[in-house]
């Protein structure tokens, strides 16, 4: 079934073809489609083949049976892998020249296109097969003018509105999506007034004939060059490098001997004044005048089935244009301006005509239908033979709609339904009479009326307020405050409530509420932040094959600069991109809601730790409601430090040189595995409270962090100054909605919260408790200072932290500016009290401590080291055991960041409590998040909570694979390797 493309950003990419005009996309801008390997220029993207793929068909049995469905290969053409071979034939099917080759854009077979006929016409799904929601598991919502992309949550799109392209010739001139749904503007005849292709799209350029037929201008470039002459246009003198700026005699006098025509498509591209040139010489022949026409509008089919008119008046009036003469009779009729028509040739002899009736997600064999149609063919007559010819004879017809479906670049939506006692054959030919070329990309469907996806619709809604509210506080802001009220647009269920995100998933029982719902919402603002509204997909797992655990992608597209963007389009088409989601909409609670109702089922984390520990977050609060409560997570380091990835064998951090499709491969062969976690409770005493003045709290902090320099220091020390004494420690009751971690991702404390903290310090209540999950390490003193300073200044110039490499050369320039600096936290271990599993532990000199689940630290640093001893056991990620290990000062971390030393060895246990004696607030850091810590009781103790990881299994060695796809057929096991 023809599916629009979903266009990414324009870019340029290497070694890549355009699938419209075939040619090089190296120096030209391009697009390329965000679901498929469909590629195209700029300006090629408007005559794109509708063949995306189709990612949701789930169809509901007669009999609610669960037998299986056969999926079908998607084919596409070029651009293969390098070294692609056919596997058929098992030759070389590729090439770096031209568009050569076929590939299943699902299986990932690769074949020639002679061989293609040879192939099993089931697809399997390949290798991946059993990480891949097949399309008909799942459905999708049908909703009226809905873009897929809002669904699949692809780059920003879904916060654009619907396409409306106004034409640059008359700017007051209504085009495009809002022409169709103004109710008022509608054709003499009563029927809805057809879009025109050329309104969506105008064309960025004229388009010229040579001295004989004419040459057709590449339509890339662009107005500047729209009339000049074509010998000077199409310049093949190899050693002319500019243009000459004046034209020479000759060539004034070729363009004299020229004609330039505007050309329309119908009326709607009249009315709406949007026509495209042709230039044509005087002695043009009706025939050439014709075929120009339309090769501008891009319409290859046979020229004798058309004809051209002219513009009589303003309301589609035309009269014929005369064949033998056809420039002279166009002068005389049009005067001035020479417009003319295409049209389609009507003939008023014959009675009847052709449709092409396509299947829609009925499961057939065929294509698509071609039925004839009369002048008193109904659409109830149309569907029933329809349906009969794709051999569905028990089925009632009534039960079945004919949907007109236009087909334009990025809007892909329901047209218009036709009604029982409507003629198809009349609308054909209202269709061609308002737009020749809008004709050639409208499609026939035939549609359940009852839509499979369900009468419910799954808003998802975030950016609300956090922490303790109930749920008619929430209603209220939604109900009350952004819906004033409207009872046709409130919801039929909140199902879920995410409090402590601020969050909740809207189900609506009828699709026309929810949509008029959804459009208000997601322009909708509170507190000053746009509500974040998706709407989401339905798995269907009692259609998925059994024994298949999908897997689930979160990719956080900021992190690891660019590569989070490339390896998220690379996922989408890989797998189902309705399984790929993308951190920045919603964060993982979307994700974990759509796969709730899968039993078993595996997660991709791409980004750093702190993404990571996100994941596992939102995994404590709604695991309980699913049916797989702690499903394993791999990861794709993207981040800099990256020491859970290090520790689970993913790596030191992804550098794009590793294709995904090994990726997945590897979350495929992965074994599970657990992982610790911890619980980090700080117990504040009222004795020990932090002033609660701006200045005292900057008096205290001072003390701690300065021992002299105080009285010379410079403005920007004043500035730094003020930012780290609102680094205090977050509220205990809003846990993280966002990765935070010193080595990914940017952490941003908003100054309502920095105000909330300052004011809960003040407050007189006798006690207070916050409570932290940790996974990876815990550090008080010195590694935590360093790690505060680089959050400021990543607070300060984010732009600056793009990369590892500068994250890690601020690091070390942290590092260099504390050694130099004298005072500090030296000796501030006097002050703490130190016991582990019941036991004090004397402490030595130090300037800080870390307290380990895993053993990596600082990106890939051993803190605990490798030296043998007796008095402790070999530490592991998941024995319930913490590492207790101290740093003497700024040169012991770079000692042991090079290799050369291990960190001070103090103890290991289950149960850390630390008592903080010292009267002014020390740096601490629970998994690279840091702030300032007042006096108070810190306890570590093993948590309830339990993480199922996924690590890598070590690399053997293979043979080197020569076929780079996700296919290998089941008998040929030596191709595995």
């Amino acid at each position: 079934n023809p599916v629009c493309h979903i266009w990414s950003d324009i870019s340029r990419f290497k070694r890549k073809f355009c699938n419209i005009c075939r040619k090089r996309l190296e120096d030209i801008t391009a697009v390329r489609c965000e679901v498929c390997e469909y590629y195209a220029h700029e300006d090629c993207k408007d005559f794109a083949v509708n063949d995306c793929r189709e990612t949701a068909t789930y169809a509901p049995t007669r009999d609610n049976s669960t037998t299986s469905v056969r999926h079908h290969h998607h084919w596409r053409e070029g651009n293969l892998p390098t070294n692609s071979k056919c596997a058929i034939c098992r030759k070389t099917c590729w090439s770096s020249e031209c568009l050569a080759g076929m590939r299943c854009e699902w299986c990932g077979i690769t074949t020639h296109s002679t061989c293609r006929a040879r192939v099993p016409e089931e697809c399997g799904f390949g290798t991946l097969r059993d990480i891949i929601i097949p399309p008909y598991a799942i459905s999708i919502p049908r909703i009226a003018d809905l873009n897929k992309d809002l669904i699949l949550g692809i780059g920003n799109n879904m916060s654009k509105p619907m396409q409306n392209i106004t034409s640059q010739s008359n700017n007051n001139v209504v085009t495009g999506p809002d022409y169709m749904n103004n109710p008022s503007l509608e054709s003499k005849s009563g029927l809805p007034i057809m879009r025109s292709s050329s309104t969506e799209h105008p064309s960025g350029g004229e388009l010229e004939l040579g001295s004989s037929i004419g040459i057709e201008r590449d339509h890339r470039i662009r107005g500047a060059e729209a009339f000049s002459s074509s010998n000077v246009q199409m310049e093949t003198t190899s050693g002319k490098q500019k243009r000459d700026k004046q034209t020479s005699k000759a060539q004034q006098e070729e363009e004299e001997e020229r004609e330039i025509i505007r050309v329309y498509d119908g009326n709607a591209t009249f009315r709406n004044c949007t026509p495209r040139s042709i230039s044509v010489p005087k002695q043009a022949t009706y025939t050439q005048i014709l075929e120009a026409s339309l090769r501008t509008f891009h319409i290859n089919d046979d020229s004798t089935k058309y004809c051209i008119t002219v513009p009589t008046d303003d309301v589609g009036g035309d009269q014929p244009l005369d064949e033998t003469m056809p420039l002279k009779s166009l002068k005389q009729i049009s005067r001035r301006k020479l417009n003319i028509y295409i049209r389609y040739k009507e003939r008023g002899d014959m009675d009847c005509d052709y449709v092409r009736v396509y299947p829609g997600i009925l499961k057939t064999h065929d294509c698509f239908k071609v039925i004839k149609v009369t002048s008193s063919s109904t659409t109830s007559e149309v569907i029933a033979k329809a349906l009969s010819d794709f051999g569905l004879t028990n089925v009632n017809a009534e039960k079945y709609s004919l949907v007109e479906v236009l087909l334009i670049s990025n809007v892909n939506y329901t047209d218009r339904i036709l009604e029982p006692n409507e003629y198809p054959l009349h609308v054909l030919r209202q269709q061609r009479k308002e737009s020749v070329r809008s004709h050639r990309v409208t499609r026939f469907y035939l549609q359940h009326k009852d839509d499979p996806h369900g009468p419910s619709v799954s808003l998802f809604v975030g950016n609300l307020p956090p922490g303790p509210r109930t749920e008619k506080q929430y209603e209220k802001i939604l109900f009350q405050d952004i819906l004033k009220s409207n009872k046709d647009l409130k919801w039929d269920n909140m199902e879920v409530i995410y409090y402590e995100h601020g969050a909740m998933v809207l189900v609506y029982n009828d699709s026309d509420r929810a949509t008029r719902a959804y459009s208000i919402l997601r322009k909708a603002y509170h507190d000053q932040k746009q509500l974040l509204v998706l709407m989401l997909p339905n798995i269907q797992p009692q259609t998925m094959p059994p024994n298949i655990s999908p897997l689930l992608v979160f990719v956080n597209v900021k992190s690891g600069g660019q590569q989070g963007a490339e390896l998220i389009t690379n996922f989408r088409h890989l797998l189902n991109p309705h399984q790929v989601f993308d951190l920045q909409n919603g964060g993982p609670l979307p994700g974990l809601y759509v796969f709730r109702n899968i039993p078993h089922y595996r997660i991709l984390a791409c980004g750093g730790d702190g993404t990571v520990g996100w994941v596992l977050s939102c995994l404590d609060n709604v695991g309980q409601d699913a049916l797989c409560q702690s499903p394993p997570v791999g990861i794709v380091p993207l981040g800099t430090g990256n020491d859970l990835a290090r520790v689970l064998r993913w790596g030191s951090g992804y550098a794009g040189g590793e294709e995904p499709l090994a990726l997945l491969r590897d979350i495929v062969e992965a074994e599970e595995i657990k992982l610790d976690r911890w619980t980090v409770v700080f117990h504040q005493d009222q004795d020990k409270r932090v002033p609660t003045t701006v200045s005292e709290t900057n008096s205290s902090k001072t003390s701690a962090t300065a021992s002299s320099a105080a009285a010379t220091t410079t403005n920007a020390e004043e500035k730094r100054k003020k930012i780290r004494k609102l680094n205090l420690p977050p509220s205990a009751v809003a846990l993280p909605s966002e990765p935070k971690n010193k080595a990914n991702e940017l952490l941003v404390f908003r100054e309502e919260d920095k105000n909330k903290i300052v004011l809960q310090e003040g407050s007189t209540s006798e006690d207070k408790t916050e409570m932290f999950v940790m996974n990876n390490y815990f550090g008080l003193g010195l590694d935590a200072d360093i790690c505060l300073d680089f959050h400021m200044a990543r607070e300060e110039n984010p732009n600056k932290f793009n990369s590892r490499i500068q994250a890690k050369g601020y690091y070390l320039k942290t590092g260099l500016r504390k050694m130099m600096k004298k005072g500090g936290l030296k000796d501030f271990t006097r002050d703490i009290v130190l016991e582990v599993d019941g036991k004090r532990v004397d402490l030595p000199s130090l300037e800080g401590i870390v307290i380990m689940n895993i053993l990596s630290w600082a990106s890939g640093a051993n803190l605990w080291g490798h030296e043998k001893d007796d008095k402790f056991n070999r530490p592991t990620h998941y024995d319930g055991m913490l590492e207790v290990v101290g740093v003497t000062g700024i040169v012991h971390l770079g000692q042991i960041q090079s290799g050369i030393r291990s960190g001070v060895r103090l103890a290991q246990g289950g149960h850390v409590h630390i008592r903080m004696n010292n009267d002014y607030p020390v740096p601490v850091q629970v998994d690279g998040e840091p702030w300032l810590q007042p006096p108070c009781d810190i306890t570590i103790i093993r948590s309830a909570l339990k993480a199922t990881m996924l690590r890598k299994r070590k690399s053997k060695i293979k043979r080197r694979n020569t076929e780079p796809t996700v296919y290998f057929p089941d008998g040929d096991e030596d191709s595995k390797c």
